[in-house]
């Protein structure tokens, strides 16, 4: 069982960034509604969605332009495998590509892997960037991009979700 509240403060534990900054835990609640919609839509891993939510972006060191950073967080993953993260050899390499690639623009692929790309992209708003409903993968992301797009422009906090992660808002 992956335990995204024992995984947390490992990640937490080395993140660089102010942790409710454009690229921090509350864009990551964000991203774990989109992604969980989009997997209960299309069938993709939900366990794998709610790891990459977590860890996609947990090895920013800035906010701006981050080459290598979805390489970093793979390879984070790799390092929490076994002692946090349990998954099977093939559900993990999903994980370790969704998190190495998610910001390469690639939206063919296995449809575990298209819904973490697609659960991040809805999130864009926040950043003052409207997603291109033909740079998302499924029609699951297409269909959630009004919700999804109002969500991240208005900054919404998923306070459900960080309670259950054991946060609060201004901790």
């Amino acid at each position: 069982m992956n335990d995204p509240v024992a995984i947390l403060p490992r990640i937490l534990a080395e993140y660089r960034l102010p942790l409710y900054s454009d690229h921090g835990v509350i864009h990551w609640a964000r991203v774990l509604e989109n992604g969980l919609r989009i997997a209960d839509a299309t069938g993709a891993d939900r366990d794998v969605v709610t790891l990459f939510a977590l860890l996609h972006d947990s090895r920013r060191v800035n906010e701006s332009t981050d080459h290598g950073h979805g390489a970093r967080a793979a390879d984070f993953a790799r390092t929490l495998r076994g002692d946090l993260i349990h998954l099977d050899d093939d559900r993990f390499e999903l994980l370790y590509e969704a998190c190495d690639t998610h910001t390469d623009g690639l939206i063919a692929g296995d449809p575990t892997l298209q819904a973490c790309w697609d659960a991040d992209r809805l999130d864009l708003g926040r950043v003052g960037i409207t997603p291109n409903p033909k740079r998302l993968c499924t029609d699951a992301a297409r269909a959630l991009l009004p919700w999804a797009h109002d969500r991240a422009t208005r900054f919404i906090t998923p306070t459900a979700v960080l309670k259950a992660w054991g946060l609060k808002l201004g901790t």
